[in-house]
């Protein structure tokens, strides 16, 4: 009574043993090619802003603040993004922040069409949600073990598992955004003759965008929680900093790390969260 019957255990550990095995070995071309073009993506992403120079990205970032937030938070930003380059972990910073863009990117052109969907098919949706659920709740650790199982170690796996970790809020939300716009509104828009897909991109989506925009930015704030996890199997960037704090016991250098990334965290929060606004107040 003390132990469950044998009889009555599931070997749902072998079958997905078994899965991956499958995978891996018929799956060998076709993962190979989106293994290199996704490296080709992170490639570009990141030479591209490690060849910006360090205050032309700045500027930048500083007047977008400016132009979206206001002059406090561009003021915010210079002082946060000086201090992380004092720091001496500039570099880091911009290869954390490609890979967090580009699973951003990612997931949101794939979330998209998906959240559209749900939202225009209730049997999908109701399809989808304990499949988002599975995907928020399941531990970020398990993640890396597909990734690296299907895309071997370096920062394409990495990739992999913030893509798939991220990806939940932009299609949660953007099928909650399309849901949530007036019927009146769309009735009054198919009444003059529009079809579905004017509805959709005239109608729906420009409404549904601050609820939309609201869902890429957790998908970013996700994305950037996942780079320290991730750089166990060769992220890099900030969140190698600190796992190597952690494994060296450098309290130091993994607190430089972590502030690191609450301080790009904290900046991208701001300015897409000032976006959503500026798209609600349109």
């Amino acid at each position: 009574m003390y132990e469950f019957p044998t009889w009555f255990r599931i070997p749902l550990g072998g079958w997905m043993d078994s899965l991956a095995d499958w995978l891996t070995t018929e799956g060998e071309v076709f993962f190979g090619a989106v293994s290199d073009v996704l490296f080709v993506l992170l490639l570009r992403v990141e030479q591209a802003l490690l060849w910006l120079p360090w205050p032309v990205v700045i500027a930048a970032v500083a007047v977008l603040a400016w132009r979206l937030v206001g002059p406090r938070l561009a003021v915010g930003v210079v002082a946060g993004l000086l201090f992380i380059g004092a720091l001496d972990l500039w570099p880091e910073a911009m290869s954390t922040l490609g890979l967090a863009l580009s699973a951003t990117a990612l997931a949101t052109v794939l979330g998209l069409p998906v959240g559209i969907l749900m939202s225009r098919n209730d049997w999908f949706e109701s399809f989808m949600r304990p499949v988002l659920d599975l995907m928020q709740t399941m531990p970020s650790f398990v993640y890396l073990i597909p990734a690296l199982m299907l895309f071997g170690l370096g920062r394409v796996p990495a990739l992999m598992a913030t893509l798939v970790y991220a990806i939940p809020p932009v299609i949660r939300l953007t099928n909650l955004g399309i849901r949530q716009v007036t019927p009146s509104v769309v009735e009054a828009s198919r009444a003059f003759g529009s079809t579905k897909m004017q509805v959709l991109m005239w109608v729906q989506m420009p409404l549904a965008l601050p609820t939309i925009m609201a869902g890429i930015n957790q998908t970013i704030m996700m994305a950037l929680a996942m780079v320290v996890i991730a750089s166990m199997i060769g992220a890099g960037g900030l969140g190698d900093e600190v796992l190597r704090g952690i494994g060296r016991l450098e309290v130091g250098r993994g607190f430089t790390g972590g502030i690191s990334i609450v301080i790009m965290a904290i900046i991208i929060d701001r300015i897409t969260a000032g976006f959503g606004q500026t798209s609600e107040q349109e």
